[in-house]
């Protein structure tokens, strides 16, 4: 007898070797069937260090450099992206990382979400982006 449930479709993790991966217990981005979900990609480096101190410009395209490594490693890229979120610790920077984001995602025109949060777990971060993408079936 089989106990719990069966998946339906094999699930990939996608891991960036961020130290708060085990910490946490989270994947960069996690790819079940044709749906990649991208979680709260913050601006850092590879050895985990802040980019673009106080520019939300900068830190948005770093942002978006992680999201476009990790859809890649999961088989997708950019042009398949449905969904971003940009959580913004202040909201008058939406234009600054939405000019970014069109750099990233102009072609594919997805769905959008824009918020302002209080803080994040490095207060040096002044935004955070999730991306959910889609592989079409042609692919």
């Amino acid at each position: 007898m089989t106990t719990g449930r069966q998946r339906l479709y094999d699930r990939q993790l996608v891991s960036d070797g961020n130290p708060m991966e085990a910490v946490v217990g989270f994947s960069r981005a996690v790819r079940v069937g044709r749906s990649i979900a991208v979680g709260g990609t913050a601006p850092v480096d590879v050895e985990g260090r802040t980019v673009g101190l106080g520019d939300v410009a900068a830190q948005t395209r770093r942002c978006f450099e992680i999201v476009r490594w990790a859809l890649a490693q999961a088989g997708a890229g950019m042009d398949d992206v449905v969904r971003t979120r940009l959580l913004l610790t202040d909201i008058e920077d939406w234009r600054a990382a939405v000019k970014v984001r069109a750099e990233f995602c102009g072609e594919a025109r997805p769905a959008d979400t824009i918020v302002q949060v209080g803080r994040f777990v490095n207060p040096e971060w002044l935004i955070e982006v999730e991306v959910d993408a889609v592989i079409a079936d042609s692919r």
